[in-house]
């Protein structure tokens, strides 16, 4: 990734969480990992002033207690965090997902391969476009909105 901010996965299921661990790991991402189960972990972190926002962050679609849809509508409503890029990193193909999710913000959309050489090549795009892409410092936006 372009800065050495963490990278926040919300992932309900823990194969799969560790096989984006291992997938970043093999692409030498020195980013740190964040990993939450569910919605309401991760909107628990975002809020917290004294955690470090992440640079990305990798959301599930399907979790238990806070959905991915219903955590993108609050990260893309919030003045502070809609500015963190969300890639949807689910095994859900349908259009309507993918439709939904684009609707309410999200960067990206990627399916899970179920082949690992397929995942690391789906997470070496992102990593290579995110480190490519000119985002906004959002350090320096946060500053100014709360002046």
């Amino acid at each position: 990734m372009r800065n050495l901010k963490p990278i926040l996965l919300i992932e309900d299921d823990q194969v799969d969480a560790m096989t984006v661990e291992r997938a970043l790991k093999d692409l030498e991402i020195a980013n740190k990992l964040i990993h939450r189960y569910n919605g309401e972990e991760a909107l628990e972190y975002l809020k917290n002033d004294d955690e470090e926002k992440p640079c990305l962050i990798f959301l599930d679609l399907n979790m238990p207690r806070m959905n991915g849809f219903e955590l993108l509508k609050i990260i893309k409503a919030d003045e502070v965090l809609k500015r963190i890029p969300v890639v949807i990193l689910t095994t859900s193909d349908t259009d309507m997902d993918v439709v939904e999710t684009f609707g309410l913000g999200a960067a990206g959309y990627v399916v899970k391969p179920v082949d690992y050489k397929k995942f690391v090549k789906a997470i070496d795009a992102i990593n290579q476009y995110w480190t490519l892409s000119k985002l906004p410092d959002t350090d320096e936006y946060n500053k100014t909105i709360k002046m």
